[in-house]
């Protein structure tokens, strides 16, 4: 049996988009031995996929930590045994552990991330405004190359056996995750708060709301307390449990984050916010439909590809343009 090696560290949304692919490509290619190398905290996202998929975790803040820790990765997991390595990621890291593989002769194939185009879509002037190729079909196109082409045909994970509540049929239940990891993709809280306060007050309507660092949960804790009908999503079986969740939401409420892809992943619609990122860049959620996205048609829209870079306005007018009453009749239509 022939052994491949798929390699993707980050984020935790870009990992997520993995999953797609290497769930197609174990099934169209049975006799195939695939592995995942990636962070610890992903290995959940592959459990429902063919048993011909294995998982392998880098300890990337610790043990496999800087080159030496790199050397000691190679050597833990073999890889000089895999007969093919699909490098999705194609950073200093990815390049360090595939070179070897490279210089003996085996088949190796690279992401190609489409800089120029995205360069193109995002700079201040004479954008070039074209649909660049999603991270799934750039993923697909890595395992073309080795010679494994797959069609698409994943339909989502099931995780409904994790979910500590069921819900009941007159209930609708909304999930939020209001955080981002930069200012360009996080809609205005004190706006997304009046959005919670008005669908909290829906009958028979629970919001759930998604957010792990230690200041999101503390703006969590603050909103459960102060609206009826507003819970925490944080599960005792971590991301397994949350999935389990997002699978029984009616809607899912993210911004450009990774909460869009793990939604995505089990079949929930998600209705995504857009700022300085634009869905044009590729990253929109596996089977999400554009009408879902809510955007302010400005022409400096897109600045960045991940949001990383400040407002050159200053004001985020991307984001404080949006009103509440366009994201809730987003979700729920007209009351």
């Amino acid at each position: 049996m022939k052994k491949l090696l798929i390699i993707r560290f980050s984020a935790l949304g870009d990992i997520a988009m993995t999953v797609p692919v290497v769930h197609d490509l174990a099934v169209q290619y049975p006799d195939l031995e695939i592995t995942m190398l990636s962070r610890p905290m992903a290995e959940p996202l592959f459990e429902q996929l063919p048993k011909n998929v294995h998982f392998l975790a880098a300890d990337l803040k610790g043990r496999h930590k800087g080159m030496l820790g790199l050397e000691r990765l190679r050597k833990d997991y073999h890889l000089e045994d895999f007969d093919y390595i699909a490098d999705f990621h194609n950073v200093i890291r990815t390049i360090c552990l595939r070179l070897d593989n490279q210089l003996r002769g085996q088949h190796v194939a690279v992401i190609d991330k489409g800089r120029k185009g995205k360069r193109a879509l995002t700079r201040q002037k004479n954008k070039v405004f074209v649909q660049q190729a999603n991270s799934f079909e750039r993923y697909a196109k890595v395992l073309e190359q080795l010679g494994f082409p797959i069609k698409p045909q994943f339909v989502k994970l099931d995780y409904s056996t994790f979910c500590g509540t069921q819900k009941s049929t007159n209930e609708t239940w909304i999930g939020i995750a209001p955080f981002a990891k930069h200012p360009a993709k996080v809609y205005p809280f004190e706006k997304m708060e009046e959005v919670i306060k008005a669908l909290s007050e829906r009958e028979n309507t629970t919001v759930f709301l998604f957010g792990g660092g230690n200041e999101e949960k503390r703006q969590i804790a603050e909103l459960c307390g102060k609206y009826p009908n507003v819970k925490t999503a944080q599960s005792q079986q971590g991301l397994k449990g949350e999935l389990a969740l997002m699978g029984q939401l009616d809607v899912m409420l993210s911004m450009d984050s990774a909460n869009m892809h793990l939604a995505s992943l089990v079949g929930t619609r998600v209705v995504s916010i857009w700022g300085g990122t634009h869905p044009y860049a590729g990253f929109l959620g596996w089977n999400q439909k554009a009408e879902d996205c809510i955007q302010s048609d400005l022409p400096c829209r897109p600045c960045s590809v991940y949001g990383n870079k400040p407002c050159f306005r200053g004001d985020y007018a991307c984001l404080n343009g949006i009103t509440p009453s366009q994201i809730i009749e987003k979700l729920v239509g007209h009351e």
